[in-house]
């Protein structure tokens, strides 16, 4: 059609342009168009303002693009006294950007900005403020403390605002130097009237001195008043700053949870005053269980998760818990108040205001209250779609300490068709733990309608949550084994089909629900355990099977049927042994020396039962069978006396303890811990970390109870009379002098239970800071370190592997093959008892990087790159190819190295052959030249685009001749614009640049790398998600050409680790290799690369991450932590390019 109508096609085309230019009317759109800034320097000199704004937004355009135009520093500079206030800001703007880079030019325009300081209009006033707290100088640091506290006095409630905000900025350049003085600051806008500035106080607060919360107490009744106003971002920490005031002044309310959660003894008449709706829903719950969680929370938000956890001896329950909570009354006037003002923001519309206050309310208010906080988180979860899987990680917490809160309203947790799968998972654990006798009939109707979901990992998960219920209410368990039963039965039928993988996982989940609902009561469940054996036949799936074994061995002895039963199920499994996949078999072993040691009739049929799977084991392909064959015959033949038919124990000294020691292996006699590490981690309500469920950058648990009262006490005693007994007038006086209003820092609030009074307070403000600091210091202490809270987590894994055999019913029963030698000392010591359910799909993700092997040396192949650069149809049968080589310039760090490939491709020598800017028009004779003048070459404004190669004088038909070019690159993203001159000719040519050579390798160790990624947080920070393929290929060719096969972990990460360093000038700092029981899971492979910026030589770290099946397409997830933000985003993007 176009062919036929030309003038149609046109038509259309300028349609589209014309149409582009009415929408960009009215918009600097256009400002990114054109990245020449040739006319830029003209403007900045017109006498026009409008003209000196233009450049500038031209300025900040290519700023935001990336481009460095640090060269104009001298002329914006003079212009940050122009009286227009666009042109101010837009200067403004500029010189936050580049102050750091250009100090000495900055340090020029102090001047301007304290003249500004006194400017009749308010905006310029906060504008100067803002711009030299931005500007980063350890020189400046004084005269911006100077005009801050100018500042914070200022009649304009912006004004004040801003120098709130520019606190945490000095806070950071020289806090030892300027603690009191920022200290002080912070207490004189803690007394603002404004609620703007109370907001921004209140974070500067938490910046500054988190610890000195006398200066919360001084104002607290204001605060409290002015909660409401405050805007919403500064409420959420304005609320977190009272209620940690509240709990250091006066403790835990004494009817509230947290304090029955933090009291080990309780009398009957406490438990009987409890509501009835509280009650009646936690008949089915041990109340030894239920005292665990609670003290475990109290714990954890008073000490913090990791803490908590290092102490031993908590996690077997054994932790002192003799220390009782210090109390308050409900009724104490502080916190009524602090109750009374967060009640309203129950309701808020900001999702993080509802959640801070429900907090407050879950920590502070009586247990009779708490139930307020329902209704407000309920219509959050049904009006807020963004912020749904934060909400039900707190409702998650919250049900799980108060389950009957939530009882009623069990139907809004029912899952939605639009709910994302992480949703659903916490809906489903939610209903599992808020179900009652009353809503379990509805509850699992609903479930049923989730078991025909067509996503069958979600069906799993439902299986699951069935099973979690049946353990919490007993009186259905009858039920919900004849549906899972009728499940597998159904499952099993299409397992043999084409969906055998999907549909495995949902029958591994059915079973593993089964045996923990037998657990509760096996002798009730003895025709489950016979109706189980039956499906053996039906059943193939090997996780499976071995599951079933498992439960065979365990009760082996239960009921009546069963003991009758063992012989011929003994006989079966040991016909069927040769056929049987590597879990089944290692179960079946374990199940046979289990019967060969009980007490059952015929021991002798049972040892030759044991005796021949034992001979057919120690044959066997796989070395886990065999190994434990050969353990397994020794420890039987210990503990039967060879020359006793009858199986007694032989009369050597040493087999009474062997005997014992075999039994707590072989009979699972050994105790459960309680409670789990990985299902109780606690944080405070609403904070990222109780999202994250770690421990995130900033997070604090709550302060010790009343320490601040104990801090006042030592601070009074130190006080001279005369300064104890100053009245509220000359407290007055004392901030009057300040060169604050009386009426802006006079306080009403005078607390009758309150040892803190304003005199007082200012009075011993400098002393308080002090001794909070070294209070607070003693706690933090134990939390700080980082070496202090990681080793004695690795030390509790082990404990939990080593005395929990039960805990191995979340293990893998099979290893992989190639790292088994690998697995942990203590998981060797305990295999004989280890229940194979893990190895299905529900293994959670912590089990999975649970043990990992880290290594620097690949043996990866770097294969550069090779990009055309000259066509010889267009060159006259001149070709150029080009690599970017990983070599550094030496003449300047703007410098990028080029190999270039010359090529003759005609039938005649080429003669005069040279590579020079097209757009330059300096003349350089030399590389010699710069060389010599190297020291000059400090900027990119100095650096040429091109150093002159050497000229190639002539090139014979056929022959290749490599030169290398040092060229500077503009921008990582523009083409440099090149000349080629052969036999007189010119020749055009673009060169593109390419981010990842914008670097240069950076040599660090694991812990340098992972020290500087925990400095590069938030803005810092990014990251993207690919798909890799082109490992698919070199896996099949290692499983199939090579004699010797590598690991296939090896070979898809050599394969990622090629990738990346033939695309990007970095080092391998190293490769993490997860030891998984799925010998196909990519899960845990972690890559770090790391390297610094040519030009400013800030670091850039790379981390790519793996996940899915090995021998298919991996979900990679690349993330990029660098200092120059727009830099690391450029390079993410280009990294994620050439993965996919």
């Amino acid at each position: 059609m176009a062919s036929m109508f030309p003038q149609l096609g046109a038509t259309a085309e300028s349609f589209s342009k014309a149409s582009s230019l009415v929408l960009r009317i009215g918009t600097d759109a256009h400002l990114y168009d054109d990245p020449d800034d040739a006319s830029i320097a003209p403007l900045l000199d017109s006498r026009f303002d409008s003209d000196k704004s233009e450049a500038l937004k031209r300025l900040l355009a290519l700023i935001a693009q990336g481009a460095d135009v640090s060269h104009f520093f001298p002329q914006v500079v003079k212009n940050v006294a122009s009286p227009s206030l666009e042109v101010k800001k837009l200067v403004y703007l500029y010189l936050l950007h580049y102050a750091e880079k250009r100090p000495n030019e900055a340090l020029l325009s102090i001047n301007c900005f304290q003249k500004d300081l006194s400017d009749t209009n308010p905006l310029v006033r906060a504008w100067a403020l803002r711009t030299m707290a931005g500007i980063r100088l350890h020189v400046v640091a004084p005269l911006v403390l100077v005009a801050v506290g100018k500042c914070a006095r200022d009649p304009s409630a912006y004004v004040r605002k801003c120098a709130a905000s520019a606190l945490p900025k000095l806070s950071d350049l020289r806090h030892e130097e300027n603690a009191s003085a920022l200290e002080e600051l912070v207490g004189v806008l803690l007394s603002d009237h404004s609620p703007v500035v109370v907001g921004a106080a209140a974070a500067a607060f938490n910046s500054v001195c988190p610890n000195n919360l006398l200066l919360i107490g001084k104002n607290f009744r204001r605060l409290c008043e002015a909660l409401l106003d405050v805007e919403e971002w500064g409420q959420v920490v304005l609320i977190d700053n009272l209620l940690r005031y509240v709990v250091a002044r006066h403790g835990l309310v004494s009817e509230s949870i947290m304090f029955a959660s933090g009291s080990t003894v309780s009398s009957e008449s406490e438990k009987d005053s409890c509501s009835d709706s509280l009650e009646c829903d936690d008949n089915h719950v041990s109340a030894a269980s239920d005292a665990k969680l609670n003290a475990l929370m109290f714990k954890c938000y008073m000490e913090g998760q990791e803490e908590f956890l290092s102490q031993p001896g908590l996690l077997n329950g054994d932790g002192d818990q003799s220390e009782k909570a210090v109390s308050t009354s409900c009724k104490n006037e502080d916190v009524k108040l602090l109750l009374q003002c967060t009640s309203p923001l129950l309701w808020s519309q900001n999702s993080a205001v509802v959640l801070a206050a429900a907090g407050v309310h879950w920590i502070m208010a009586p247990r009779d209250d708490v139930d307020r906080i329902v209704k407000p988180l309920l219509f959050l979860l049904r009006s807020s779609y963004t912020s749904k899987y934060v909400i039900l990680c707190n409702i998650q917490t919250f049900a799980k300490v108060l389950p009957a809160i939530f009882a009623p309203y069990f139907e809004d947790f029912f899952i939605c068709s639009s709910d994302p799968y992480h949703a659903r998972a916490l809906k489903l654990d939610i209903l599992s733990t808020i179900a009652t006798d009353s809503s379990a009939p509805i509850i699992f109707e609903e479930f049923q309608d989730y078991i025909v979901d067509p996503d069958r990992q979600f069906v799993a998960d439902t299986v699951a949550a069935i099973g979690l219920c049946t353990q919490r209410l007993p009186s259905m368990a009858n039920s919900c084994l004849e549906g899972l039963l009728a499940l597998i039965v159904q499952e099993s039928s299409i397992c043999n089909g084409d969906n055998m993988n999907q549909e495995a996982v949902i029958v591994v989940q059915a079973i593993m629900s089964i045996k923990a609902i037998i657990k509760l009561d096996p002798a009730t469940h003895e025709k489950v355990i016979v109706r189980l054996v039956r499906l053996l036949d039906a059943i193939k799936e090997a996780v499976a099977r071995a599951l079933i074994v498992w439960i065979v061995g365990e009760y082996n002895s239960v009921g009546e049927i069963i003991p009758k039963a063992i012989p011929t199920v003994l006989s079966y499994l040991a016909g069927s042994f040769i056929s049987e996949e590597v879990e089944t078999k290692l179960q079946i072993l374990n199940t046979a020396a289990k019967i060969a040691i009980s007490g059952h009739k015929g021991k002798q049929m049972f040892r030759k039962n044991l005796s021949y799977v034992l001979e057919l084991a120690k044959y066997d392909m796989n070395y886990d069978i065999r190994d434990r064959a050969r353990i397994i015959e020794k420890l039987v033949e210990c503990y039967i006396s060879p020359d006793d038919d009858d199986g007694n124990i032989g009369s050597t000294p040493n087999n009474g303890i062997i005997h014992e020691f075999v039994e707590e292996i072989l009979s699972g006699k050994l105790q459960t811990t309680y409670p789990s590490v990985n299902n109780s981690r606690f944080y405070l309500p609403g904070s990222l970390s109780q999202t994250v469920l770690h421990t995130a950058p900033g997070y604090g648990p709550l302060p010790k109870p009343c320490s601040l009262l104990d801090s006042h006490h030592h601070l009074c005693s130190e006080m001279s009379n005369e300064t104890r007994v100053l009245d509220m007038r000359m407290g007055k006086t004392a901030l009057s002098s300040s060169g604050t209003s009386v009426e802006e820092n006079d306080s009403d609030y005078d607390s009758e239970n309150s040892y803190v009074s304003s005199n007082a307070s200012e009075g011993i403000a400098s002393k308080s800071d002090g001794s909070n600091d070294d209070s607070e210091s003693t706690l933090s202490g134990q939390r700080d370190p980082p070496n202090e809270t990681e080793a004695p987590l690795v030390h509790i894994s082990d404990i939990g592997v080593k005395d929990n055999p039960n805990a191995l019913a979340n293990t893998s029963a099979s290893c992989s093959t190639d790292l088994t030698e690998l697995m942990s000392k203590s998981a060797l010591e305990s295999w004989l008892d280890e229940q194979p359910g893990s190895s299905s799909a529900q293994q959670n993700s912590f089990n999975l990087a649970s043990a990992r092997i880290s290594i620097n040396d690949l043996h990866y192949i770097v294969k550069p790159k090779l990009r055309a650069l000259l066509d010889p149809v267009n060159g006259n049968g001149l070709k150029l190819d080009y690599v970017f080589a990983s070599e550094v310039s030496s003449l300047s760090p703007f410098l990028v190295c080029i190999e270039v490939h010359f090529e003759n491709c005609s039938a005649e020598s080429l003669k005069g052959i040279s590579v020079k800017d097209e757009d330059s028009d300096a003349s350089i004779d030399s590389a010699c030249q710069i060389s010599e003048n190297s020291e000059r070459l400090s900027t990119a404004r100095d650096v040429p685009t091109l150093v002159p190669m050497d000229e190639i004088s002539s090139l014979d038909p056929g022959e290749t001749v490599k030169r290398v070019l040092q060229v500077c690159f503009q921008h990582h993203l523009l083409p440099l614009k090149l000349a080629v001159l052969c036999n007189n000719k010119k020749h055009s040519i673009k060169l593109w640049p390419d981010i990842g050579y914008f670097m240069r390798p950076l040599t660090m160790n694991m812990e340098a790398f992972l020290h500087k990624e925990s400095q590069l947080p938030g803005m810092f920070e990014c990251m993207k998600r690919c798909t890799f393929r082109d490992h698919i290929e070199d896996v099949e060719h290692e499983g199939q050409h090579s004699a010797h096969c590598d690991d296939k972990f090896l070979v898809v990460a050599r394969c990622l680790a090629s990738k990346v360093l033939s695309n990007a000038c970095v080092h391998l700092v190293n490769v993490d290799m997860p030891v998984s029981s799925d010998a196909d899971n990519a899960s845990g492979l972690c890559l770090r690369f790391s390297g610094e910026i040519l030009s400013n030589s800030k670091p850039c770290l790379i981390t790519v991450t793996a996940d899915g099946k090995l021998s298919g397409p991996l979900e990679i997830s690349v993330k990029v932590n660098c200092e120059d933000p727009i830099f690391g985003l450029n390079l993410l993007n280009r990294v994620v390019a050439f993965l996919q």
